[in-house]
């Protein structure tokens, strides 16, 4: 007995320590009795009265909301309806708050009259979860009534859930979205990739969008983006929520034209123009200007009258409208004045291209009002930054110029001065040549020696481009580059040079005359291309040329016009084994901030330094750049040594290689093969020397 009673009471203890754990109470109710037996209590005790015949027999702390509902659930149960009681409802502590709990209990003996008699349960505090499930209630009708959009994204940026906004902002319902990718549809994917790494780097992104609904119809939309993080920091979802700006955005633009438009023609107006102009020089983006009148538009209103006068300016700008190449480049200044803006463009050949068909178009008759007008134009062109620094003098420049065009007979265009116009022909024609050059294949490639300035031997070469034509001989290249770069033809040019040097530097490694690495400039307009990286490795593809045999020079003001960007596509070059060397330096405005990032292999010293070294400061300025070259780690080249006093000079100050007059002036590929085979006889015969010296000794 004593045995079973320690059992006993080791089960008891067991089953006390559990309920304690688990937070709940155990109540057993002897109905018949009237007793009310609670094993513990909360650490906020409920007070019960320990003898009651009440039904609930803890109705006296039951919140007068809820006793019904749980009089109701327990009566069913005690009459048998129900296999078991459950209930939720408020209970009252003894610090005189209610208390949510979980109230589960059943009937587990009858009397003989099967009535129950006695009944057992537990009382769970629920207080806390309930309060949370009434708050996620409360987001959830938020979240379902608020006039905003709310899309839940996994951390792939599938959608989880949308609310009811979003389907009446998107026309989209929710299982057409459910379990897709989050898209915006008018952009590419590049824009969610870059707003999936702000999040991941910021934790959140907002912007205005453009979007369209299942119906084809655009709307606008202010978008906010968030993460949420779980409790080690991981990113579990993405939360955006975004609203319909498009009302807005309409009056907006309503508001813009209004204030920028002409209002008989309903082209931007004079002061769009000047703020367009202004913007463009404070960009200092190259530009030009093409203002223009109609001639005699003033005999017109005084003997036709001003009604038609205005309705010939509305057909012609109707005309002009339909004329592609004046879309959305059209201004009316005011009267019968209207202006063109070409934006980053100073092209010869685009300019006087629009001149002629401005002037054609505006030569054909209009028919107004049973009358039948032919008119003509004089027109203006200035270029920027040539014929003004600002926008006034722009405007000035221009609009002399289109009186000098009035005053020669109206209907013909004219640039800003006849020495600018000379320019503008010649400039044309030699864009023309350097067209018909590419085509014909006039350009080739000469190479200068670069060397080792203790030894004179021979460490590698520059690839300089050449224009030779049949009839005018060789074009300078101060003459044709400048056009080049203007027009853009410099890359098609530098594409050129690129594969002619490296498959002649493949001829000579394969000949075994030469062993080092050919440098090629790139221009500022072919190293921005997106696909450089591409372009050259397809070259050195397909002509076997090893990478680390080629070497490409950029200029100082190249990397300086975006040094992020610079330092990216040099790092791509870099992991292919090409070299690299700065042009030109000390002539730009390098920030040795930058320069230290700068992945390069060489430091070129520009012909302008070491020309100076004559003097005190010139020296000084050389000693500068070789001590910075030095503490970088990167080879010097001085380039433009023409006599010994400067090797001289440049051996005193550590430079390591030269370049220039002194050894070689730049030799076409035939004399180049020369100079490498008389290296290569040269470097043979030392070693034969050295030979014989040796033996002698020995």
């Amino acid at each position: 007995m004593r045995r079973y009673q320690r059992r006993l009471e080791h089960s008891e203890e067991r089953l006390r320590l559990s309920l304690w754990g688990s937070g709940d109470e155990l109540w057993d109710w002897n109905i018949e009795e009237g007793t009310l037996y609670r094993s513990s209590s909360w650490q906020t005790p409920v007070e019960l009265a320990p003898n009651t015949q009440d039904i609930p027999p803890n109705r006296q702390q039951i919140h007068p909301q809820d006793l019904d509902r749980v009089s109701d659930a327990l009566s069913e149960h005690l009459a048998g309806k129900t296999p078991y009681f459950e209930a939720t409802y408020r209970i009252q502590s003894s610090a005189n708050e209610w208390v949510w709990v979980l109230d589960r209990g059943k009937v587990v003996s009858y009397n003989s009259q099967q009535q129950a008699s006695r009944m057992t349960g537990t009382l769970k505090n629920i207080h806390h979860i309930k309060l949370a499930e009434e708050r996620l209630q409360l987001f959830a009708q938020c979240l379902e009534n608020i006039s905003d959009a709310v899309v839940i994204c996994d951390n792939n940026f599938r959608i989880l859930e949308v609310n009811p906004a979003f389907s009446r902002i998107t026309s989209k319902s929710r299982a057409d979205v459910l379990h897709l990718p989050f898209e915006l549809s008018l952009y590419p994917n590049r824009f969610l990739r870059d707003i999936r790494q702000k999040l991941v780097t910021t934790g959140t992104w907002s912007g205005e969008v453009e979007e369209q609904r299942s119906d084809g119809q655009t709307y606008y939309a202010e978008l906010n983006f968030n993460v949420v993080r779980d409790e080690r920091g991981e990113i579990q979802q993405y939360v955006a929520v975004f609203s319909d700006i498009t009302e807005r955005k309409n009056r907006e633009k309503e508001l813009s034209r209004l204030a920028n438009s002409d209002t008989l023609t309903g082209l931007p107006n004079r002061a769009l123009f000047l703020s367009q102009l202004s913007q463009l020089v404070k960009q200092q983006k190259r530009h030009s200007l093409l203002m223009f009148d109609l001639d005699n538009f003033k005999k017109i209103n005084d003997s036709l009258g001003h009604q038609l006068g205005d309705g010939l300016l509305i057909k012609l700008t109707e005309r002009l409208s339909l004329f592609p190449r004046s879309k959305g480049q059209l201004y009316r200044l005011g009267g019968d004045e209207f202006a063109i803006l070409l934006e980053n463009t100073n092209d010869i050949h685009t300019i006087t291209s629009l001149a002629k068909e401005l002037i054609k178009q505006i030569n054909l008759p209009f028919f107004i009002h049973q009358h039948e007008l032919v008119i003509s134009c004089s027109i203006g062109i200035v270029l920027y930054p040539e014929d003004g620094q600002d926008p006034q003098s722009l405007l000035r420049n221009a609009d002399t110029a289109m009186y000098h065009a009035k005053n020669e007979g109206g209907n013909r265009y004219l640039f800003f001065n006849d020495s600018m116009n000379k320019q503008a022909v010649k400039r044309l024609q030699i864009e023309n040549l350097i067209r018909h050059g590419l085509k014909e294949d006039f350009f080739t490639v000469y190479y200068q020696p670069k060397m080792d300035i203790h030894s004179g031997k021979l460490l590698g070469m520059e690839a300089l481009v050449r224009f030779i034509t049949p009839k005018r001989g060789i074009i300078s290249p101060a003459t044709f580059i400048p056009v080049a770069e203007e027009t853009g033809q410099i890359v098609e040019i530098g594409a050129v040079v690129l594969r002619k040097a490296c498959q002649q530097v493949k001829a000579w490694i394969d000949q075994e005359l030469f062993h080092g690495r050919v440098a090629v400039n790139l221009s500022a307009k072919q190293f921005m291309l997106p696909f450089l990286c591409e372009q050259i490795d397809d070259v050195l593809q397909q002509t076997e040329l090893p990478s680390y045999h080629l070497e490409l020079e950029i200029t100082e003001g190249t990397v300086m016009q975006s040094p992020t960007m610079a330092i990216d596509t040099m790092k791509k070059l870099r992991a292919r084994g090409i070299h690299l060397a700065m042009d030109d330096f000390g002539t730009g405005y390098s920030s040795l901030a930058y320069l230290k990032q700068f992945p390069l292999n060489t430091l070129k010293i520009d012909k302008a330094f070491v020309d100076d070294m004559g003097t005190a400061r010139g020296r000084n300025m050389v000693d500068t750049i070789v001590t910075i070259a030095h503490n970088l780690s990167l080879t010097v080249v001085a380039e433009g040594v023409e006599v010994k006093q400067q090797l001289d000079m440049l051996k005193q100050l550590r430079c390591e290689v030269i370049q220039g007059y002194y050894y070689s002036k730049p030799l076409s590929a035939d004399d180049f093969t020369q100079f490498l085979r008389q290296q290569k006889t040269q470097d043979t015969s030392s070693k034969v020397t050295a030979l014989t010296s040796a033996s002698s000794v020995n």
